[in-house]
């Protein structure tokens, strides 16, 4: 028992030994470039999929085996590490600091489900919405971090106004205020009535049983004396009656069977579907925070990782960029999350249209409250800053810029430098307007003089360097720069013509379900291993099979792209759900099933989008010419 203890204690160390010597003999034995780099690849993937090491620290290792291996020259290897990509990512996380800093993202997210109601259903469409949007410039973990404190302060002033107001229905029913069922005495103390009706009893409940039954004496006589009440008020007092008694019923059966306590964050709920309206909203939020990452290059690591991957590798493609990747994304990410949002609604509340449609219905407690709190959170904001104008309007310049560099359906901006074409791209744009953050100025910084008079001696800009240090995701920087690495590695050492030689075979199969195939793997693999991990391992072996098979590389990369972000079914599998599932309302079980059913949404847009609007984007039905030619392709 103590050396199974001591292993499960050092099981990282042992891992990386272990890892280290079993493949040792594939580049002792076979003794070729290909087998040194596929050892080095294996070991990659092992440490990233176990990570026995931080994933960081596994990408520096094509920096270390590469050169001893006599693959690459270190100083190539160190080039590869810093890329276009990086850059990019620089502008971005510049615009990021200042949103998050001036609360700008929070502005935006609480206008957006301001306006599109407090009904249940459209108030969860509000917050996916809004959650999408913010994700399609900030990081998912960041938005989703931002979104989830105020959803559950929606949650749970839902939750409490309810209660407040079933307390209040059992007061005004069963106290002296109620009037509805006040007798006068005076009438009752000479005339009696023999006759006693029954009343249904209620478990755990003596005191509400006794109290109903001297209300139904109390009518009994009542109904006696015709000069006191005459037929309405009668059916009136008999109404009265059997709305409490549904009331004290409900309550009774609320504290035997619907009182639930989560010891994680100490939230109680009143019935079954306050719970399952506390599933559903934490859902949306981890869901749309990836979904709305999908669209733009900058809005998830994997876009960029597959755009500096593809543009280094086709380099005469010049087909992907900012636009035409929100052309091809934009209406996917939106069927995905409006049919996620019909499915995770239907799962834990039901879809019920009727309600959902109806106009002109007035509004319940619970929908008062959820609007209460939010146009609260909306108030405590106070009127937009000049920061924050400033922030906003920099942020349309930036897209506006992106969008129209090369649009592809009429010339760009970027045909002012047709001297130089290709070389102005989207990190121009992000670098230009992040370098803008870093001067523009934000308020004035004062002092004091001796005199006691205030003076200005220096301004401070949007941002600071120390606050943009603190946003920068500088391991993912380091990540993508080793699988840049790697897969240059795979290159020189002839493994990818190696890997896509012995996958030709596949050749045979309908290209539909090649792709099918691919995005299934892609998908299963994402659920454990890390995002960026999985598709810089598979974008260089997919790339090989595409040339090997003859299909537009785009064919297979741009699906197993997005089926990469599809990480729904675990809380390890993504940042988002490890966020929402934190709060503790959540289940695994609860996150496996929801998870599932917007992973099959997922996958199946995809294959939708492949054979409808993407391939007239692309002209994705013949062998391209900026792809490597049939002979070398296939050279084994």
């Amino acid at each position: 028992m103590n050396v199974l203890s001591y292993v499960l204690v050092y099981r990282k160390f042992f891992l990386v030994v272990f890892t280290l010597l079993v493949l040792l003999p594939l580049p002792i034995i076979l003794r070729t470039k290909e087998a040194e780099c596929a050892y080095t690849l294996f070991v990659i993937a092992t440490f990233w999929l176990t990570e026995a090491l931080p994933l960081s620290v596994t990408a520096l290792l094509p920096g270390l085996m590469f050169p001893l291996f006599g693959i690459m020259p270190s100083k190539n290897v160190a080039s590869a590490y810093f890329k276009d990509f990086h850059l990019l990512l620089i502008g971005v996380i510049c615009l990021a600091t200042s949103i998050e800093k001036w609360n700008l993202h929070k502005r935006i997210a609480l206008r957006m489900v301001m306006t599109v109601g407090v009904n249940p259903a459209w108030l969860t469409l509000g917050f996916m919405s809004s959650t999408a949007f913010l994700s399609m410039w900030l990081s998912n973990t960041s938005t989703a971090a931002m979104v989830m404190p105020i959803v559950e302060a929606v949650a749970q002033q839902i939750i409490s106004a309810e209660a407040e107001v079933e307390a209040t229905q059992m007061t005004y029913f069963s106290g002296s205020t109620n009037h509805g069922l006040e007798i006068d005495e005076s009438v009752n103390e000479h005339e009696t009535n023999e006759r006693k009706e029954k009343t249904i009893p209620v478990p755990g409940n003596d005191a509400g049983k006794n109290s109903s039954n001297m209300e139904l004496e109390k009518i009994a006589a009542a109904r006696t004396s015709s000069t006191m009440l005459n037929k309405s008020d009668d059916l009136k007092m008999i109404k009265c009656w059997w709305r409490r008694r549904q009331i004290e019923e409900d309550h009774v059966m609320c504290k035997l069977f619907s009182v639930e306590q989560n010891s994680g964050t100490g939230a109680k709920y009143r019935t079954k579907k306050d719970h399952m309206m506390c599933k559903l909203m934490c859902l949306c939020i981890a869901y749309s925070s990836t979904i709305g990452g999908l669209t733009t290059i900058t809005g998830t690591s994997t876009n960029l990782i597959f755009a500096e991957h593809f543009n280094m590798r086709y380099p005469e493609c010049r087909c992907i960029n900012f636009g035409s990747w929100f052309m091809l994304s934009f209406p996917a990410a939106i069927i995905i999350l409006f049919l996620s949002w019909i499915w995770l609604q239907w799962l834990f509340l039901g879809f019920n249209f009727k309600e959902m449609f109806k106009c002109g219905k007035t509004k319940t407690v619970k929908q008062k409250a959820c609007a209460e709190v939010i146009k609260q959170e909306y108030q405590k904001l106070g009127p937009i800053r000049y920061q924050e104008i400033v922030t906003l309007v920099l942020f349309i310049v930036m897209a506006l810029l992106w969008f129209s560099r090369d649009p592809g359906f009429v010339p760009g901006w970027s045909a002012l430098f047709s001297k130089y074409p290709g070389f102005a791209t989207d990190s121009t744009v992000a670098l230009l307007i992040g370098l803008l953050f870093f001067l523009i100025p934000a308020k004035r910084l004062t002092k004091t003089t001796p005199t006691g008079e205030i003076v200005a001696f220096d301004y401070s800009p949007l941002i600071t360097w120390k606050e943009f240090q603190s946003f920068m995701p500088w391991d993912i920087a380091i990540l993508v720069g080793g699988g840049f690495a790697l897969a240059d590695g795979c290159e020189e050492s002839g493994l990818s013509k190696w890997i896509g030689n012995k996958l030709s075979p596949l050749g045979s199969l309908p290209v539909w379900l090649i792709i099918l195939i691919s995005s299934l793997l892609v998908t299963s693999l994402t659920e454990v291993a890390s995002n960026p991990a999985t598709i810089t391992l598979l974008l260089p072996i997919l790339s090989s099979l595409a040339e090997a098979i003859q299909v537009n590389p785009l064919y297979i990369l741009i699906p197993s792209t997005l089926c990469t972000s599809f990480a729904f079914l675990l809380p390890v599998a993504n940042p988002p759900n490890a966020i929402v599932f934190s709060y503790g309302h959540l289940k695994v079980i609860d996150m496996v099933k929801a998870g599932l059913g917007v992973n099959i949404v997922g996958v199946a847009v995809v294959m939708l989008g492949m054979s409808t609007w993407i391939v007239t984007l692309f002209d994705l039905s013949t062998y391209p010419s900026w792809a490597p030619p049939i002979s070398n392709a296939t050279m084994p």
